[in-house]
C-alpha cells in the first residue's frame, strides 16, 4: 500500500510542476531579420528527446523562417535549414546556442 501511495505523490507532484523559461529574446540582426531564441526547463522530456529541454531557435528574414532549431514532440531534436529538415544531436543549451549562432552565420554568407 505504501508503494502505491508513493507512486501516486509522485505522479501528482510532477504532473503538477510547471516548465521553467530560461530565456525568451528577440535579437535584431538587419534591418529585414532577427533571430527568436526560447528555451524550457520542463518536468517531463519531450518524446523523441534524452533531455530536459524545449526550445525553439529561430532566424526569419523578411517575415521567413528560414532556420529554426527545435524538438517538437514525437519528432526529437531536429533543425531546418529553408524547406531541409535534419536530426540535430543535443548536448547542451550552451551549444545549442552556439551552433544555432554558428548555423546564422553560414547562412548568411551563403545568402549575402
Amino acid at each position: 500500500m505504501l508503494d502505491l501511495l508513493t507512486s501516486l505523490i509522485y505522479v501528482v507532484i510532477l504532473s503538477n510542476m510547471k516548465a521553467e523559461l530560461l530565456f525568451k529574446e528577440r535579437v535584431v540582426q538587419t534591418e529585414n531579420s532577427f533571430a527568436e531564441l526560447v528555451l524550457w526547463r520542463v518536468p517531463v522530456i519531450v518524446e523523441g528527446s534524452r533531455h530536459p529541454f524545449k526550445y525553439r531557435l529561430a532566424y526569419v528574414v523578411d517575415g521567413q523562417c528560414v532556420l529554426r532549431y527545435d524538438n517538437e514532440s514525437g519528432k526529437g531534436d531536429h533543425k531546418h535549414i529553408g524547406l531541409v529538415e535534419t536530426d540535430y544531436l543535443f548536448t547542451t543549451p550552451a551549444q545549442l546556442l552556439a551552433d544555432f549562432w554558428q548555423a546564422i552565420d553560414d547562412w548568411r554568407q551563403h545568402h549575402a
